[in-house]
């Protein structure tokens, strides 16, 4: 069997769709999901990288910001606030209205940051005229948080927050992952 070189340009969209300067976001994860799936830029595929416990389901889509490298090494992640679920690998363009600051401590022990965008999709109807977090029922952020503990504490890890704060904290925090992916 001859060896094979996958390579897939999702993981290397642009972080910034250049006709509208809006966020792309790919999605790994939709809402309502049980499973956790995981991009493998190596396979250029979308592979199951868990399950959660029964009756637990992703709270909303999940997925991440192309041609970035968060804290952790990893492209950032983006939680979009959409009512309905899209499909795994579906491209989005977004507004970002605010991040939760985190810290994520592996299973190793050691802490790395794991920040999470909060996001609009550009096409959206419903939450359409929010613009940063204090515009969402307050429920959200906190629900999220909590979501994102329990998962990780599943997972034999912890998830801290830092944080919150609003767009302007999150335009710099996706400027610096961009540099980030161009210098790494």
């Amino acid at each position: 069997m001859s060896k094979r070189k996958f390579t897939s340009h999702l993981d290397r969209l642009p972080a910034r769709d250049p006709a509208t300067g809006d966020i792309n976001v790919v999605i790994e994860t939709p809402k309502g999901s049980p499973h956790k799936y995981t991009y493998d830029p190596a396979w250029g595929a979308f592979c199951l990288g868990g399950l959660l416990p029964e009756g637990s389901m992703f709270p909303f889509d999940f997925g991440f910001v192309p041609s970035t490298v968060g804290g952790d090494g990893d492209p950032l992640d983006a939680i979009v606030l959409l009512d309905h679920a899209v499909p795994v690998g579906c491209v989005l363009t977004v507004r970002p209205i605010g991040v939760i600051e985190a810290r994520q401590r592996k299973k190793s022990g050691k802490w790395v940051r794991n920040d999470r965008l909060l996001c609009i999709p550009t096409h959206a109807y419903a939450r359409n005229s929010a613009r940063t977090l204090h515009d969402l029922h307050p429920d959200v952020p906190e629900q999220l948080e909590g979501f994102f503990a329990h998962y990780n504490d599943m997972r034999g890890k912890q998830f801290r927050v830092i944080s919150k704060a609003g767009p302007k904290k999150a335009a710099k925090l996706i400027e610096r992952a961009r540099r980030a992916f161009r210098t790494g």
